[in-house]
């Protein structure tokens, strides 16, 4: 077990060392690039696979202990040390990652996107991958700042290189809010290191606060908040995601929200609740209420971005949708009650496979049609995608309707345990004021389900409208015309009737696992909860069981 953590750590950074260097005679194959392409799957396969064993050999029934650890001193003068370990908060986190990683490399494997070398592509996808799974990993404070801060540069390159229109000034804005943040956290967790004696989180979680001051406390909590609250992103630190997303190319979208998010509200659980409890009651109301405004201005921005004539980018509009997602997730911290928490931490695993799943399929309509501006996909359509590309329609409405929260999928379970740990909040946290957010918060998921509802109709039922209808040299290279629909010769111009590419092979590989986990996790969420749920009752109780 301590090798397997090890390896899905480090693997991925070696992996990346290898893709850079020249490959052996007998692996080049006729196309060097497919090779390295190859050699990102094989590596992020690998890294999967022992993710999996691991899982399959943690103790499912001390999911609040600290499993396959690792203790090694590494800098004596300052006490740091390589801590590695897993309990059942981060193990759901650590294969997600893994998961993800792994489809986003299948999918380039097929469609690589536009850009510089696809060596540089696949080491920065894998040095990205070691820092998050390393990020979910270790137990020491200095080493979680350096695993954060990992990922920043490979994700810069990812938008700024590969990335669409405005790419450069989207990479940019990601690097200064980020670095900015991160300059903040990093002086919290020198004041929390210094204060205790110690940078090792689980001695310091056990400790529960009680080594350092109030005061202490709350300053730590707010610089380390600062910079946890830029990557998750809270409102209105959020203005540099919706640049990213827009920018990025599909897989960058896919692992930004579905893996760099995460980071954020992960340590908020991990260091803040346990090690700050006293500032985090502090600020627990004002982080509820930045919430539940981030809930409802997502929503609302998805709304403007959805209505007709606004010219909306579907890419932005899901990225404005996981502003949203993600209030739904520090309200449940903000809680501090173990329902709370627990939903925050179901809501984050959700978001990752729908929201990821998502930005696969608003990449997959972009390249049929040349664009993923809302107008012109549902004017310019007629049937819209259930005539034209049935199954990628059905997909995509599957996704809208699961991200809304719909009961029975995935991200119904984690907006409903925030929305029950806002009723009752922690002791010491004012009744009142949460059950006035978690009622702005009910009245958030109303407003996802009208955008996610109107973008379904919009994109995959389409608009009538001649004016704005793509000729056929405006489509994608690769759709292909189609007969006429029956009775239907000259009620519509034949623009109307194109035929588009319908789910592929490769993308049905890199899809389904998503899918499949979102109906899982819906039907079955003790399958989550009974690993999240001991670990989270330890960590609120300051350490003991």
């Amino acid at each position: 077990m301590q090798f397997l953590l090890a390896f899905v750590v480090v693997a991925p950074l070696l992996g990346a060392v290898a893709a850079l260097l020249p490959a052996p005679p007998g692996l080049k194959g006729k196309n060097p690039d497919q090779a390295v392409l190859r050699h990102g799957v094989t590596v992020t396969g690998a890294v999967l696979i022992a993710a999996i064993v691991l899982a399959v050999g943690f103790d499912h029934d001390h999911p609040a202990t600290m499993q396959a650890t690792t203790d090694i001193s590494w800098i004596p003068a300052l006490d740091v040390r390589i801590h590695l370990g897993i309990d059942g908060i981060s193990l759901p986190l650590l294969l997600l990652t893994a998961l993800l990683t792994f489809l986003c490399a299948l999918y380039s494997y097929f469609k690589l996107p536009a850009g510089p070398s696809p060596k540089a592509f696949v080491a920065l996808v894998l040095v990205l991958e070691s820092g998050t799974l390393a990020t979910f990993a270790v137990l020491d404070l200095l080493l979680f700042f350096l695993a954060f801060e990992m990922v920043l540069i490979p994700m810069y390159f990812l938008i700024a290189r590969w990335g669409g229109g405005q790419r450069q000034a989207a990479a940019w804005k990601f690097i200064l809010y980020t670095l900015l943040g991160s300059v903040v956290m990093l002086l919290g967790i020198l004041l929390i290191g210094l204060k205790s004696g110690t940078f090792d989180m689980v001695a310091l979680a056990t400790d529960n606060g009680r080594g350092l001051t109030t005061s202490v406390q709350v300053i730590a909590v707010l610089a380390i908040g600062l910079g946890l609250a830029v990557k998750t992103p809270m409102w209105p630190l959020h203005s540099w995601l919706p640049d990213a997303h827009t920018a990025a190319p599909t897989v960058g979208s896919v692992l930004l929200a579905g893996v760099l998010l995460k980071m954020g509200t992960y340590g908020f659980v991990r260091i803040l609740l346990p090690i700050a409890p006293d500032g985090m009651r502090t600020f627990a109301p004002y982080l509820a209420a930045f919430a539940v405004v981030g809930i409802v201005y997502g929503s609302l921005a998805c709304l403007a971005l959805a209505r007709t004539g606004a010219k909306g980018d579907l890419k932005r509009l899901i990225a404005y949708s996981s502003v949203g997602h993600m209030g739904f997730v520090l309200l449940g911290i903000a809680t501090m009650t173990p329902t709370g928490v627990n939903g925050a931490l179901f809501a984050n695993i959700a978001h990752g496979l729908i929201t990821g799943l998502l930005f696969f399929l608003v990449g997959a309509i972009k390249d049929r049609y040349g664009t993923a501006d809302l107008d012109t996909l549902a004017g310019a359509t007629g049937a819209a995608l259930y005539g034209r590309a049935p199954r990628l329609g059905a997909l995509l409405a599957f996704a809208a309707v699961a991200s809304l929260g719909l009961p029975g999928l995935a991200g119904f379970w984690g907006e409903m345990l925030t929305l029950f740990g806002a009723y009752s909040p922690a002791e010491g946290l004012s009744r009142p004021a949460f059950r006035t957010f978690m009622a702005i918060g009910a009245f958030g998921t109303l407003l996802t389900a009208a955008y996610m509802l109107i973008v379904v109709r919009r994109v995959c039922m389409g608009e009538h409208t001649p004016h704005s209808r793509l000729s056929p040299d405006d489509r994608a290279p690769h759709a292909a015309d189609g007969p006429e629909p029956s009775g239907a010769a000259g009620a519509r111009p034949a623009a109307t009737t194109l035929q588009l590419a319908d789910i592929q092979t490769y993308e049905a590989a890199a899809w389904t696992p998503l899918a499949a986990l979102t109906v899982l996790a819906g039907l079955w969420p003790a399958v989550l909860l009974g690993l999240t749920d001991p670990a989270v009752q330890k960590l609120l109780a300051g350490g003991k069981s």
